[in-house]
């Protein structure tokens, strides 16, 4: 029988790496009886990281879905990983639920995790709930965590406080309902332990201030003096957390499976429901807000497609309107093109568990869709569509070669493959250095898709720092010649040619300009000559690199009546471009890109020094909702594993963007370790 959307909490687990979300989720599904053992990361058997990369480093490194029934009420569990590599895993899992845990540790700090967590949950209306997980660890602290969280996010209030007990937790409070959890005895009272009333009456009157100020009703009780009753105090913070003005924090440790409980409860409880409305519209801009309604017409997004070894590609969505039943045929939207629906699957992480129908609001997974990918929206009758996930782009790139010659089919194959999986990289082959340039969010991801290149598709990549396109000019005028004469028994070849090169073409690239006056080079000749200089500028004199910014004027020349011939012109073109280039201060070139880099404040003058030994320029900052934005511009040799270095230069609170912006000349000290550089490179070629 279908679930309906009042029913169903599609939840995200989110946060910072190896917190224990996966865990958290393991605990989830053993106490509602969805699986009958509780595995462990560390074992490797956890119902949520199943592939073998997931096992062997015991991080996530894929969202995975698994639901469970919970109090008459339907969770669909995604986790998520917490490794920055995979955001884009994250903002997929957000835009399928309707509201997050955040976990976080008891280590007495504010992760970076939980910040970007709670940062991108209260811009995007998410509501949220915060598990600060491992309270029983050596040296960990529910008091100073949620301190330091409250430092900087004051929605945030406690809901569940922990007993500690010799480093244990042996108990918790509900300050919802002021009940005790005795989880040596296995009771519930009302009675709250001497050593925690007072914290738990500092907890209590801010949860009933937070409550009261979601309704105006509560808010004049309150004012008044009146005691809020527990129905009231459950009610406030409900709509607190729909409206992002209450963030309850509940304490825990999910591998002891004490206070998960208390979690589950909050959701089904006080978290808000699948039966939303999601902004949509129909191609010609006219934009509506469609309900989670079981009997309209079906429409479904796409949020991730995993590669079973057994069924094939499954494609995991959630139901946005109707109901979805085996035999329909739908339209997508991205392809214009159909798509019959075999079988059914609600997730268990690995495990499909097969159904007859998927109602609104709902969350499950379809085999064997031929031109559906991840972002795809399918629909029933009329036309539909839904923005897109605005994903982060890819800025850390790396050359991809194959390790054995003869591979690189099969090594671009896979990735091509592995891009059902995985939508947030690109393979693009760079048009100036024909290299193929593989690009993510940082070197663990693509680390990790060379892994999977060679247990899934036996083929070995090897990933090296990309070529930097560099260009060549000249810095003043002069004139060449270029004489080609060739004489060997039969018909010769005679081409001369005089030409004055100088910088400034009117394109930027190249420009031959005809000067010659008297016919001293026939005219059926002059176009040779210009072919000749064009072919040539694809090599610099200095390194090899492309010509730019290269003016040629033809003013001169002579000819023979017999053995004057087009390729005879285009080689001694040829050769007054190498003679004259050479004598006209040849310089090289970099590309120069502008990164837009966002920080917190406090790392602000260690970001802008090391721009600084970057060779860059700072060209502006801006502050911007309690973040810096600096604007830069620095040269790509530098910048080219700046993801990395940023993150570590910030703890991972910095991101970026860039864009190329324009080319410059290599200071003198720099470039002659560039053009031996490609010197080496094409003799190896």
């Amino acid at each position: 029988m279908a679930v309906l959307a009042k029913d169903i909490r599609n939840v995200a687990l989110i946060g910072h790496s190896g917190e224990g979300k996966t865990t958290l989720a393991e605990a989830i599904l053993y106490n509602t009886r969805a699986i009958d053992r509780q595995g462990r990361t560390d074992d490797g058997n956890t119902t949520m990281d199943f592939d073998a990369e997931e096992i062997a480093r015991k991080i996530s490194i894929s969202l995975a879905v698994a639901n469970c029934n919970y109090k008459g009420v339907k969770i669909n569990l995604i986790d998520v990983p917490g490794y920055f590599d995979f955001e884009s895993e994250m903002l997929m899992a957000l835009s399928a639920a309707d509201s997050a845990v955040i976990v976080t540790s008891a280590s007495g700090s504010l992760t970076v995790g939980t910040e970007k967590a709670l940062e991108y949950c209260l811009k995007n209306k998410i509501p949220a709930i915060i598990f600060v997980n491992g309270v029983d660890k050596e040296n960990s602290s529910f008091q100073k965590t949620l301190d330091a969280i409250a430092e900087k996010f004051p929605k945030v209030v406690p809901v569940v406080v922990p007993q500690m007990d010799g480093g244990k937790m042996t108990g918790s409070v509900n300050v919802v309902n002021m009940s005790f959890a005795n989880f040596k005895e296995k009771t519930i009272t009302n009675e709250i332990p001497a050593n925690l009333q007072d914290e738990v009456s500092a907890c209590r009157e801010k949860l009933v201030e937070v409550a009261a100020e979601t309704d105006d009703d509560l808010m004049m009780k309150f004012f008044d003096g009146e005691e809020l009753t527990q129905e009231e105090i459950a009610t406030g913070i409900a709509n607190g957390i729909a409206q992002g003005t209450a963030i309850p924090v509940v304490a825990g440790t999910a591998l002891q499976n004490r206070g998960v409980f208390n979690l589950m409860d909050m959701i089904v409880d006080s978290m808000p429901s699948a039966d939303r409305l999601t902004k949509v519209h129909d191609g010609a801009g006219n934009v509506s807000n469609l309900p989670a309604d079981a009997d309209g017409k079906v429409v479904l997004r796409v949020f991730k497609t995993i590669a079973d070894p057994f069924v094939g590609r499954l494609s995991i969505f959630r139901v946005v309107s109707g109901t979805l039943r085996s035999g329909m045929t739908l339209m997508n939207m991205t392809t214009d093109s159909q798509e019959k629906i075999s079988q059914i699957y609600f997730m268990k992480g690995k495990k499909q568990e097969m159904t007859d129908c998927a109602c609104a609001g709902d969350i499950a997974a379809l085999a064997k869709l031929t031109t559906t990918s991840t972002g795809d929206v399918l629909c029933e009758g009329k036309e539909v569509h839904m923005e897109p996930v605005q994903l982060p782009t890819p800025v850390y790139s790396r050359a991809v070669y194959a390790a054995k010659k003869g591979d690189e089919d099969k090594i671009f194959g896979g990735l091509n493959k592995l891009k059902d999986e995985d939508i947030s990289f690109t393979v693009t082959k760079d048009p100036e250095t024909g290299e193929m340039i593989l690009s993510g969010l940082g070197d663990t991801q693509l680390d990790i898709l060379c892994k999977k290149l060679k247990s899934k598709y036996n083929c070995e990549a090897v990933l090296t720092d990309p070529r930097i396109p560099y260009r060549e000019t000249i810095r003043k005028c002069v004139e060449a010649e270029g004489k080609h004469k060739k004489q060997s028994g039969g018909a010769g070849q005679y081409g001369h040619c005089k030409v004055r090169f100088e910088p400034g073409a009117a394109d930027g690239v190249f420009e031959f300009v005809d000067a010659v006056v008297g016919g001293t080079v026939p005219r059926q000749f002059i176009p040779s000559v210009e072919k000749g200089l064009r072919n040539a500028i694809a090599k610099g004199v200095l390194a090899g690199y492309p010509m730019v910014d290269l003016k040629a004027t033809l003013f001169d020349g002579s000819s023979h009546p017999v053995d004057s011939k087009d390729i005879a012109y285009q080689m001694a073109a040829s050769l007054a471009y190498k003679s004259g280039c050479e004598q006209a201060n040849p310089t090289l070139l970099e590309p120069i890109y502008e990164l837009q880099i966002t920080v917190p404040e406090s790392y602000l003058g260690d970001v802008m020094g090391d721009m600084n030994k970057r060779r860059g320029r700072i060209m502006g900052t801006d502050l911007v909702g309690g973040k810096q934005i600096v604007t830069a511009e620095a040269p790509l040799a530098e910048v080219l594993k700046y993801a990395t270095d940023l993150r570590s230069m910030t703890q991972g609170r910095g991101s970026y963007s860039l864009k190329f912006a324009r080319y410059e000349m290599v200071p003198p000290a720099a470039a002659p370790k560039i053009i031996e550089e490609a010197k080496k490179l094409n003799a190896d070629d």
